[in-house]
């Protein structure tokens, strides 16, 4: 009989180490590897290219480490995913497939692409198996005492809590190295990554992403770094921008480049991999991470919010503000509120934006300014290299009133005193709003607030912020 290969379908998680369903696939049998690329749906989903662009790069390093296992791997463009099982059913015939192993992905429109894949192997007797990788838990797996998905996050933490106390979750051994493949892959085009990663590069040539490196030795670093360096302080250092007090792990995590459970075992590595909670901080990244999870789960249990819809189906009917001028103004950094045209600069030029200021300017567009979240949430993923569509439209509506745990809409964020209060001495302000940068700490959270003549080179505040809460507060008041 002649050989028969299992073939690992690689998605957003291009690492060796602590992989599931590569784990899997190695164990069942000679392994081949898949990269299926869709720029068109990337673009659909507002994917950045600085997000694309990082990816594409730590795929030519998945390749290397795959040709090291003597896995060999086919690259494919593949524009748009409906066209994906079509492609399936021609390759398990030229190379003899057994099964299909990937991790699961919980967005609606990678379940559904899934399932269709899994149908048609299914005629073929075939399967397509796949693992839970991205999350902690399983999802469906957290439920309430009536079976039913939680949608506070305080509830659901508190269970996984009791769980951790079980044990944590272990990470998977690493693959070892196979047999070379006497294998002709030559029917199947290769696609040439690095001009497709021109292409991307090309869009994104006004940001620095030097900062991001990419390999698996680069990202078990930052975290051993932030856990030996970062973590006593982390619980008061994460709210201030001007400090690298966060992980910046998570455009690591975003695309598999490092995996939850490897963050689980090495914020436990002093309690030898035992649930002991020892300090604020160790405390306050956990959550970080569990919230990070409950909005994972959140996208599988309530599938709407991939949708566009909001999480609080009454919030629906509140009339956001059509003002393209100031969504623009939001978008390059031009509000007059220096907090937040530092935030929104930051990401234009890096790609990355404090979770603090992330919060801020969330609440400004969606109060102050009443536009749209959605608008928000999609500029966001445009530019952000760690754009998550669990996370952003959590964190979206959270800030908007309109999603799970919301802050109630009546609590709305004074940039200004968040400014004064995280950013005290101005240094964030200063790096990101260089016009600003000869003021001194007092004036330059609000450079126009003693209402003399200025020759500052920076717009005034394009909102009076008390008059615009009060209207965000009767605009949802009224639904």
């Amino acid at each position: 009989m002649s050989q028969t290969y299992q073939l690992i379908w690689f998605r957003q998680d291009l690492r060796i180490l602590d992989h599931a369903a590569l784990w899997h696939a190695t164990q069942a049998g000679p392994t081949i590897a898949l990269v299926v690329l869709s720029p068109s749906q990337w673009q659909k989903h507002d994917d950045a290219a600085i997000k694309i662009e990082f990816y594409l790069r730590q795929l030519q390093q998945l390749k290397q480490q795959l040709a090291d296992l003597n896995i060999p791997v086919l690259v494919q463009t593949i524009p748009f995913w409906k066209d994906i099982p079509d492609f399936f059913l021609h390759l398990i015939q030229k190379l003899n497939i057994e099964n299909i192993y990937a991790n699961i992905e919980l967005g609606i429109n990678e379940l559904k692409r899934d399932q269709t894949v899994q149908q048609q192997l299914n005629q073929h007797k075939k399967e397509l198996i796949l693992f839970h990788d991205r999350t902690l838990f399983p999802v469906a797996s957290i439920r309430n005492q009536s079976n039913l998905p939680y949608q506070v996050f305080g509830a659901f933490k508190k269970t996984c809590y009791q769980r951790l106390q079980h044990g944590l979750p272990q990470c998977y051994p690493s693959p070892t190295k196979q047999q070379p493949l006497s294998l002709d892959i030559s029917a199947f085009q290769q696609d040439d990554i690095q001009t497709l990663q021109r292409d991307y590069i090309k869009q994104i040539q006004d940001t620095n992403f030097s900062q991001w490196q990419v390999g698996e030795a680069h990202a078990l670093m930052l975290l051993d770094q932030f856990i030996d360096e970062c973590l006593n302080d982390y619980k008061t250092a994460r709210d201030l921008p001007a400090l690298s007090g966060t992980s910046q792990l998570s455009a690591y995590l975003n695309i598999g480049i490092i995996s939850i459970r490897q963050c689980i075992q090495a914020l436990f590595r002093q309690q030898h991999g035992h649930f002991e909670i020892q300090s604020e901080g160790q405390q306050t990244w956990l959550d970080e991470l569990l919230w990070r999870e409950f909005y994972q789960h959140i996208l599988f249990d309530f599938p709407k919010v991939s949708k566009h819809h909001p999480f609080q189906s009454h919030t629906q009917k509140i009339c956001w503000r059509e003002d393209p001028i100031a969504l623009k103004k939001w978008q390059q950094g031009q509000t007059g509120i220096p907090i937040i045209d530092a935030g929104m600069r930051q990401m234009l030029a890096t790609g990355w934006m404090h979770n603090r200021v992330r919060m801020i300017c969330a609440m400004f567009l969606s109060k102050n300014l009443l536009i749209d979240w959605r608008k928000g949430e999609q500029w966001f993923m445009r530019h952000l290299i760690d754009g998550d569509l669990a996370a952003n439209n959590g964190g979206w509506q959270w800030c908007a009133s309109t999603g799970t745990d919301a802050v109630p809409y009546f609590r709305v964020f004074n940039p200004t005193t968040q400014s004064q209060k995280f950013d005290p001495e101005g240094e964030y302000i200063r790096k990101w709003v260089s016009e600003l940068a000869h003021l001194d700490n007092k004036i330059i959270h609000e450079p126009y607030a003693r209402n003399q003549p200025s020759t500052l080179d920076y717009p005034e505040p394009m909102v009076d912020l008390k008059a615009s809460r009060l209207r965000a507060i009767e605009a949802f008041k009224s639904h």
